[in-house]
C-alpha cells in the first residue's frame, strides 16, 4: 500500500463512519479497487476507526465530561446512597453513562466470540452487498413509521440493551454501526437527531476498545510483508480524524431537518455497484 492509498482510505473512513452507509464495507471494496488490490483487513479497518472516534471525543467533549462526572457523582452516592440514586435515578446524565456501558456489552461479547468469522467469512462481498440492501429497507421503514418524539433523556434500560444489540450487528460489514443504532433509535420513537447522537456516544467505548485491541494484538503483523504497514495505518487514522470531525458537524445539521431517504437510496445503489463489480470480475468476493 502506498501512502496516497492510505490517504484515500482515511478519507473514505472519515466520510462514511458516521453515516448509515457502512464504513467497513466501503473500506473493504475501495481497498480492493486500489492498485495494491487487496482487502486492507479487519485490523486496519478497526485501527483507523480510532481516528474517527477521536473526532467524536473532540466534538462531544463537553457532553462526555458532563456525563462522566454525573456518573461518578451518582455511583459514589453524591445524589443519594440508595441503589436507585447510584444508578442515576436523579440524573439523566448519570443514566446515560450507565446506558452507554450497558449498550456496549453486546458488541464486545459478540466481537470476541465471533472474531475469526468477522475477520474472514463475514467479509465476503456477497454478504456485504446483501446486508447493504436489506438494512437500507429496514432504515427506510424505521424512518417512515417512527414517531420521532423521544429525546435522549427519555431512554430506558430496555432501550439501551436494544440499541446495543443493534450496534453489534455492525460486526457484519455492510450493516453499518451508525445505521444499526440509528435505525433502532427511530424504531424506539427517537427524533432523528437524538438517534444520531446516541449512535455517536454509544460508539465511543466499542470502537475505541476494538481499535486499541486490534492495535495491541496485531502490532507485530502490521509491519509484515503484504500488510498496510505502521506508517500507512497512522496516515489513514489522522486523515480519518480530520474528515470525520467535519462530517459530524454536517450530519447533525442535516438530520435535524431532513429524512434518511438519501442514505437508503445510496445503500441500495452501493449494493448494486458491488454486485456489478463482482460480476465483472473487477473485485473478488473473498
Amino acid at each position: 500500500m502506498g501512502w496516497w492509498e492510505a490517504v484515500i482510505l482515511g478519507l473514505v473512513q472519515g466520510l462514511t463512519e458516521f453515516l448509515p452507509i457502512s464504513s467497513s464495507a466501503h473500506i473493504r471494496v475501495i481497498g480492493a479497487l486500489l492498485p495494491h488490490g487487496t482487502d486492507p483487513g479487519a485490523a486496519f479497518t478497526a485501527i483507523i476507526q480510532i481516528g474517527t472516534e477521536a473526532a467524536v471525543l473532540v466534538y462531544f467533549w463537553k457532553d462526555i465530561v458532563r456525563i462522566v462526572a454525573a456518573w461518578f457523582r451518582a455511583l459514589f452516592g453524591r445524589d443519594g446512597s440508595d441503589w436507585r440514586a447510584r444508578m442515576g435515578a436523579h440524573s439523566s446524565d448519570a443514566r446515560m453513562g450507565w446506558f452507554v456501558i450497558l449498550g456496549s456489552f453486546p458488541i464486545v461479547i459478540l466481537g470476541v466470540l465471533f472474531k475469526d468469522a468477522i475477520e474472514t467469512s463475514l467479509r465476503n462481498l456477497y454478504i456485504t452487498a446483501a446486508v447493504l440492501a436489506l438494512f437500507a429497507v429496514v432504515l427506510w421503514f424505521a424512518d417512515r413509521i417512527g414517531s420521532k418524539r423521544r429525546q435522549l433523556d427519555e431512554l430506558t434500560v430496555k432501550d439501551a440493551i436494544l440499541l446495543g444489540f443493534a450496534q453489534a450487528m455492525a460486526l457484519i460489514p455492510g450493516v453499518s454501526r451508525s445505521g444499526g443504532t440509528i435505525t433502532m433509535g427511530l424504531l424506539l420513537g427517537m427524533t432523528r437527531e437524538a438517534a444520531a447522537r446516541i449512535s455517536f456516544l454509544l460508539a465511543i467505548p466499542a470502537v475505541l476498545g476494538s481499535g486499541f485491541f486490534e492495535l495491541y494484538t496485531e502490532w507485530d503483523t502490521l509491519g509484515a510483508a503484504g500488510s498496510p504497514g505502521f506508517v500507512n495505518t497512522a496516515i489513514a487514522t489522522v486523515v480519518a480524524f480530520g474528515v470525520g470531525y467535519a462530517v459530524i458537524v454536517w450530519f447533525l445539521k442535516l438530520v435535524s431537518t431532513h429524512s434518511y431517504t438519501p442514505f437508503v437510496l445510496y445503500r441500495i445503489g452501493a449494493s448494486g455497484a458491488i454486485l456489478g463489480l463482482l460480476a465483472a470480475g473487477a473485485i473478488s468476493a473473498t
